[in-house]
């Protein structure tokens, strides 16, 4: 087991990285934060339920906890206040106090209503994630953010709840479809594109070793970028600065989650589509020399990922943009940005929409 710090003071918790399956060390984790009594709620989906939540529950069980399970539809589609108010309808059923646990069994969209769930439960309840998919194991297990969606965008309801612990094993990865893999791997890949060169050049390498999730490049790729989200949320835990880096890609990719409905393209996906964009932008408006998008296309393409922003069926530049400019992170005729300078050199910049669309114009003209 290899075991991570996200460094916050007393909010500090441990990302411990396993080989095996999770159960073990949820149950130790749980009696650490809970003692041997109480109540643990778990919440998972449809897709993970049958494959690991019997063995998590006899886990928690057999130090001492009382289990309650809900178990959601899969998919994004249960991102929604409606899912919310059905867990919390169930933990407050079952009698769940301030001092008790939920634990978030399953991916991103899991996680997300599990942490929310949890952060305003009794003004916050301990949470403890599982996470079961790449994409959560990289990226949205880890930090805090937690929230679901609204018809005007993307985790436009939320709040910072960080969990008590995170619990990441390998062996639940084997169970994913190919396509989740890809939704994870372009995460891992924007952690490289931040903050880590040589991750980056990693990818590169091992490309068909992580397309198909063997073990040590799988291994070394989460531990890698679980290390970098740890040190920007222990610098900027409620994305006040620095934090805002974690979003490269994010302000257009989920434009196109948005505009194609949620679930149409995978997270990782859409957000592929959102660093090409980007890398784009980021050429256009001075910040990067010419050349950057090739750089960003490279990793991207080897594993698998979209990267034609002008495929049959995706949204135009004036769609895209109009779609963005709902985003949290927008205000009014500009938007903070996350441009990159270099591979590892990421800026944030002040910019005009106008000047957004007249970049992306440009771009999407020259590959044409």
């Amino acid at each position: 087991m290899t075991t991570l710090t996200v460094g916050l003071g007393e909010r500090s918790y441990p990302i411990h990285l396993v080989d095996a399956l999770p159960a073990a060390t949820v149950a130790a984790e749980a009696e650490r934060v809970r003692g041997r009594q109480g109540r643990a709620l778990i919440v998972t989906d449809s897709n993970v339920g049958p494959l690991y939540a019997a063995d998590l529950r006899q886990a928690l069980e057999s130090v001492g906890l009382q289990v309650v399970l809900v178990e959601l539809p899969a998919g994004e589609a249960s991102k929604s206040l409606d899912t919310i108010s059905a867990v919390l309808d169930r933990a407050l059923g079952a009698g769940l106090g301030r001092r008790d646990l939920v634990v978030a069994l399953g991916g991103g969209v899991v996680g997300d209503i599990a942490g929310f769930a949890a952060a305003i439960l009794h003004r916050g309840v301990p949470l403890l994630q599982v996470p079961t998919s790449l994409l959560a194991q990289i990226d949205s297990a880890v930090g805090g953010k937690t929230g679901v969606n609204h018809a005007a965008g993307k985790n436009l309801i939320g709040a910072f709840w960080q969990p008590r612990a995170v619990v990441a094993s390998l062996a639940v990865l084997a169970t994913l479809p190919e396509r989740e893999r890809r939704c994870g791997l372009a995460e891992g890949i924007k952690h490289g594109f931040i903050a880590d060169p040589a991750l980056v050049d990693e990818v590169l390498a091992n490309a068909p070793a992580l397309a198909a999730l063997e073990a040590a490049p799988t291994r070394s790729l989460v531990a890698a970028s679980c290390r970098i989200k740890a040190e920007v949320v222990a610098a900027d835990e409620r994305e006040g600065g620095r934090r805002a880096i974690l979003n490269f890609g994010h302000t257009l990719g989920h434009a196109y989650e948005k505009l194609l409905g949620y679930g149409a393209l995978t997270h990782g996906e859409a957000i592929a589509l959102g660093m090409i964009q980007a890398a784009r932008v980021s050429e256009a408006v001075g910040v990067a020399p010419a050349g950057l998008e090739a750089i960003v296309r490279a990793p991207l393409e080897a594993v698998g990922l979209p990267v034609d922003t002008e495929a049959s069926g995706l949204p135009d530049v004036p769609a895209l943009l109009a779609a963005a400019r709902s985003d949290k992170k927008a205000d009014g005729s500009t938007v903070m940005f996350v441009t990159l300078a270099a591979v590892g050199r990421p800026l944030i910049r002040t910019l005009a929409w106008d000047h957004i669309g007249e970049a992306l114009r440009q771009r999407s003209g020259l590959q044409k």
